[in-house]
């Protein structure tokens, strides 16, 4: 039976998700269950198309994204794939009408991994569409159920959001996806001068996205809000404890949260969130 298939699909999304990411597995827990499975399929979809840009060196990186990305448009036409991730994920895109357009701009900035060593500002801009805000508005589609006012009036704050997580990701991989990948994402930083003014300038770009997109999160339905407010916590800390140590320290090791710290976090989510305390 197809619905077993299906159930296999999922569940392979979610496994994909807490294997790489117990941030984001812990902002998923504390949705409304109804969201679990869509969100895990949009994460899960992400995260292969990341790994064969950023893990698959010796490998035909070119032709395997080519091939990730005509699989998904057939999935989606065709309402299945034998690739489990890809099933989740057009069931997700088909419940939730999420457009190809996103899912094109998607691709088209993994497409810029495979080619892009160094960003001008508008590449940068450009990656980061793709990257990171479009898939904020695939998971708003989910939050919204359906309500388009609220998905209109969500968009900019979800897409902020988006550029936040992945430009904290972008200062906590620095050295790794300079040495290893050879990429410098932020626009007119020469890594062998990383300077405190170009890591200032970075930390106040991003708290701006922070500031806005903590607007759109006060506006979520319950049913949301808590998992993307923890979610908002959880990056938070990251980014203050990136920005309490100097830029030579970014070079020399990736910045974590233990795990303890993540389920105190977890808490202090769960109490503001109840009380509306932010």
């Amino acid at each position: 039976m197809k619905a077993l298939f299906d159930e296999i699909s999922m569940c392979t999304s979610k496994q994909i998700t807490r294997r790489y990411s117990t941030s984001f597995s812990l902002g998923i827990f504390c949705l409304n269950k109804k969201m679990h499975v869509p969100i895990y399929a949009i994460y899960g979809f992400v995260r292969l198309a990341d790994e064969i840009v950023d893990s698959f060196q010796g490998y035909d990186q070119r032709g395997l994204l080519s091939e990730f990305r005509s699989a998904t448009d057939r999935a989606i036409a065709e309402g299945i794939s034998l690739n489990p991730v890809l099933n989740a994920f057009q069931h997700t895109v088909r419940q939730y009408g999420i457009e190809q357009e996103l899912i094109d701009c998607f691709f088209a900035s993994m497409e810029m991994d495979l080619d892009k060593q160094s960003h001008s500002l508008p590449s940068y801009e450009q990656y980061i569409l793709g990257s990171a805000q479009v898939v904020g508005l695939m998971c708003l589609r989910v939050f919204a159920q359906g309500n388009r006012s609220l998905y209109d009036t969500l968009k900019e704050p979800a897409m902020r959001l988006g550029a936040a997580f992945q430009k904290v990701n972008f200062l906590r991989d620095l050295r790794d996806d300079h040495l290893v990948l050879g990429r410098v994402y932020f626009p007119g930083v020469d890594m062998q001068r990383f300077s405190a003014e170009d890591k200032k300038c970075i930390e106040q770009e991003i708290e701006r996205d922070f500031d806005e997109a903590l607007q759109g999160i006060k506006r979520l339905p319950a049913s949301s809000r808590f998992g993307v407010y923890t979610a908002y916590i959880y990056y938070r800390k990251l980014f203050d404890k990136i920005k309490s140590i100097p830029p030579a320290a970014i070079l020399q090791s990736r910045v974590r949260i233990p795990d303890y710290q993540k389920m105190n976090l977890l808490a202090y989510s769960y109490l503001k969130n109840s009380l509306r305390m932010f």
